[in-house]
């Protein structure tokens, strides 16, 4: 028997993740996961109800605000920073970026690995999804999404659980793109997500996520279900 825990941030990324592990476990052995850690708004955490809902999977929402008491990440509520209008390759010249959230995908990924443990005491093999992917990674601008992380994550998982759970990271070592590209072989219903890093009634359309997620469906010769606040031009 095997099982699967995603985790759900609510944004494309994890959506794709949970469409890929449906479709290779089946609902009944697939469980969201999403957190929430004082993040600015709360939309992130609807949309991975809604995901939840739409593939009939269990879910399980944590609170690990406490971790990140202290963190100038301008992505937490508490921070009372700016959200930069531009994008990941931009804010990666100068190394770490004001948005990273400190070792946030390898707590996620421990805490999903222990909730995989003991949600699924009796299954034979295990495995934690984590979407994240290249473009964020790029740079170093978040060294919690790049391939080497994701490696030594998965390793340490695997380790940490006498290997009985396994890190599946399918995008790590690609781009946006590529995550579009597989959500749309599986018609993810994007118009449920959410990736702006804002909370506002419409996604921001320019903010890092915006930019990257508006890009992606462009080189996929789609169109973003989602209508923006700000529309950018194409290539941007």
């Amino acid at each position: 028997m095997k099982k699967a825990l995603v985790l759900s941030s609510g944004g494309a990324d994890s959506a794709t993740c949970l469409a890929l592990a449906v479709e290779r476990f089946g609902c009944e052995n697939v469980t969201s996961l999403a957190v929430y850690y004082g993040q600015r708004h709360d939309r992130e955490i609807i949309a991975a109800r809604k995901l939840s809902e739409y593939y009939g999977v269990s879910h399980i929402e944590k609170d690990m605000t406490d971790v990140f008491v202290g963190s100038k990440s301008t992505l937490l509520k508490s921070s009372g920073g700016e959200i930069k209008p531009v994008s990941y390759e931009e804010q990666a010249r100068d190394g770490e970026v004001d948005s990273y959230v400190p070792f946030r995908n390898g707590l996620f990924a421990s805490c999903a690995a222990a909730e995989a443990l003991s949600l699924y005491s009796d299954a034979d093999e295990l495995f934690v999804y984590l979407g994240i992917h290249g473009d964020a990674g790029g740079g170093s601008a978040y060294a919690d999404c790049t391939p080497e992380f994701a490696k030594a994550m998965g390793r340490a998982v695997s380790l940490g659980t006498y290997g009985r759970v396994t890190l599946e990271a399918p995008f790590a070592g690609g781009t946006k793109a590529d995550v579009i590209k597989e959500g749309l072989r599986l018609h993810v219903p994007y118009e449920l997500t959410w990736s702006c890093y804002l909370g506002g009634d419409l996604p921001c359309g320019v903010c890092a996520t915006c930019r990257d997620r508006i890009l992606a469906f462009q080189e996929n010769g789609a169109s973003d279900p989602l209508i923006y606040e700000n529309e950018l031009p194409k290539g941007i």
